[in-house]
């Protein structure tokens, strides 16, 4: 988990810093943890990718994330490891359900975070399908990740309750 806390941090209002960030548990093949205190607090689960193709030289860790905060709930980002393309596809598929992404950087978001959560929570994996970014594969090409849901219920209860 400590290799994984700083690839959240930077998902964490510079406030909610201030403290030290605190784990909620190991959940399956999920991790909650929070940042901060009072309205600043902010809860994560999180999971890395399981499979990752092709592989990209140079490549950081491609993440999931699920943030709940006082002012914002349900909000699903996904993490490539590199900064993606202009006018990347970036979805997502659990279990046939489809939800699209938008972009700014290193990070997808969706605006349909309730539809995923619920999808995650009755699926047992994910495929994220994005734009590779320029100049790494020929023809611009396509990047998957495979998550696992395992234990993402669990871990959505540890942050909805640590962070109503």
């Amino acid at each position: 988990m400590k290799t994984l806390l700083p690839l959240i941090a930077f998902l964490a209002p510079a406030s909610a810093l201030a403290a030290a960030p605190a784990s909620l548990g190991t959940f399956g093949d999920w991790t909650a943890a929070t940042y901060g205190t009072g309205a600043a607090k902010a809860c994560y689960a999180f999971t890395t990718a399981q499979t990752s193709s092709p592989t990209i030289p140079g490549r950081g860790a491609a993440m999931l994330v699920v943030t709940e905060r006082k002012s914002a709930h349900d909000e699903v980002t996904l993490s490539a490891g590199f900064s993606y393309p202009a006018k990347p596809t970036v979805t997502l598929d659990i279990d046939g359900n489809n939800i699209s992404f938008y972009t700014q950087g290193e990070t997808a978001f969706t605006t349909s975070g309730g539809a995923a959560i619920s999808a995650f929570q009755q699926g047992s994996s994910a495929k994220a399908t994005s734009s590779a970014p320029a100049g790494t594969l020929p023809g611009g090409g396509t990047v998957i990740d495979n998550f696992s849901l395992a234990g993402f219920s669990a871990a959505y209860t540890a942050i909805t309750t640590a962070c109503p």
